[in-house]
């Protein structure tokens, strides 16, 4: 469900289909760039509805998947 929830934002942010985000794509290839990471974590903060505190570097979504899995199992 989390990575759904990310790739959904992802592909409303870039206008590219929800399928070709992948766990492997990195923001980059995505055409993410840092302001665009900003703004994704607070659409994922308020879908998700809890605070991420990004404390690492994320470069592919499936870091980020895993980083905030991480965060809620704590």
């Amino acid at each position: 469900m989390l990575f759904e929830t990310i790739a959904k934002l992802i592909a409303e942010r870039t206008e590219c289909d929800q399928n070709e985000v992948k766990m492997e794509s990195t923001f980059t290839e995505l055409g993410i760039d840092s302001l665009d990471t900003v703004e994704l974590l607070m659409s994922l903060e308020d879908a998700l509805g809890q605070e991420i505190e990004l404390d690492q570097k994320v470069e592919t979504v499936g870091d980020l998947v895993e980083f905030i899995q991480s965060k809620t199992q704590e």
